[in-house]
């Protein structure tokens, strides 16, 4: 027997258990709440709508349209994560530890303030502008000095761009604080009050960066065993980061335009996923998509009993998972 043939059965198998989770925790998403709903009359909300029913109307718009938002938002950022660390090689890559997620909302922020624009679809554009511009940013940053990029430089780059666009973002705010209400939700990040309509001008392009990144698995494999062997193997290198870069910044950005500064989901997935699926990364992309867009709902729920009856920003809920997780490994990093 191919010794290789039970390894694949335990990860399709493995994904299988990723859907299921990820199938619970939409529907938690859709039953819990401020005023708790039945699992029967979430089914009886799609299968015999009932327009006079409350509990109906709630379903199908506000809590579908928060649920899906967490689902392509939570896939997006993790596999965002999982790219930048392939790309970085560094443990400790993700859009809001690099400054790209920071970046992308100075931007919105910046276009909403000076510009008084109110449209996604223009938003999107400045949200792609903000996380290109910081990813070209952070490089250069960490490839300064005789030694060029290395984990270390490019970790304290982006601590120092997140910190610049944090201040950038906050000095605007002060002086326009008319524009603050209308802008909090970006600044907390939250999938609460988000409508698919919302979702539908960044969709079709962090659909389009998904499918792209589930393509370059087998590449990213050659990428990550050394620059000069993927050379001789006769790989385009350069093409080849230039797609990783473009998916992240495609994913990262319409993930902010949508739904704020939600960090460490691009932190935390990527490292579950490989110590389930080993380094492969044509298993790796699939599992972060679905693991990260279930952690995403999980947290969103939690998000509206922490402090009920008021609900804390998911983004949060995410940092409180993912500070410890970023100290742990931090703190393994220098240790090894």
């Amino acid at each position: 027997m191919d010794p290789l043939l039970p390894r694949t059965s335990l990860k399709i198998l493995g994904l299988w258990i990723g859907l299921c989770i990820l199938m619970l925790s939409f529907m938690s998403s859709m039953v819990f709440g401020q005023t708790p709903t039945p699992i029967k009359k979430v089914i009886e909300a799609f299968i015999q709508f009932d327009e006079t029913s409350t509990e109906h109307i709630i379903i199908t718009t506000t809590r579908l349209s928060r649920a899906v938002i967490a689902v392509v938002i939570g896939a997006s950022l993790a596999t965002a994560g999982a790219l930048l660390q392939a790309l970085t090689r560094n443990p400790l890559a993700s859009p809001s530890i690099f400054g790209i997620n920071a970046g992308a909302l100075f931007f919105v922020v910046f276009a909403t303030v000076s510009f008084s624009v109110s449209s996604l679809n223009h938003l999107m554009w400045f949200a792609f502008l903000g996380a290109g511009l910081a990813s070209i940013l952070v490089f250069l940053l960490g490839s300064l000095g005789r030694d060029g990029l290395s984990p270390i430089k490019i970790v304290l780059a982006g601590a120092a761009l997140t910190a610049l666009f944090n201040s950038f973002t906050q000095g605007l705010l002060v002086l326009n604080e008319q524009s603050l209400e209308g802008i909090l939700f970006w600044l907390g990040g939250s999938v609460s009050g988000r409508s698919l309509d919302m979702l539908q001008p960044v969709l079709p392009f962090m659909i389009g960066a998904g499918v792209l990144s589930l393509f370059l698995g087998n590449s990213i494999n050659i990428l990550t065993s050394g620059e000069d062997i993927a050379k001789g193997l006769g790989q385009q290198v350069i093409l080849v980061k230039l797609l990783m870069g473009t998916a992240i910044v495609m994913l990262a950005g319409g993930s902010v335009a949508v739904g704020g500064f939600i960090g460490f989901i691009g932190l935390i997935i990527p490292h579950i996923v490989r110590f389930l699926v080993g380094t492969d990364y044509r298993w790796i992309i699939p599992y972060c998509a679905i693991y990260g867009a279930s952690l995403l709902l999980l947290a969103d729920v939690g998000a509206r009993f922490v402090i009920m009856p008021e609900e804390m920003p998911i983004g949060v809920m995410t940092a409180m998972l993912g500070a410890p997780f970023f100290i742990y490994m931090a703190r393994r990093g220098t240790n090894k």
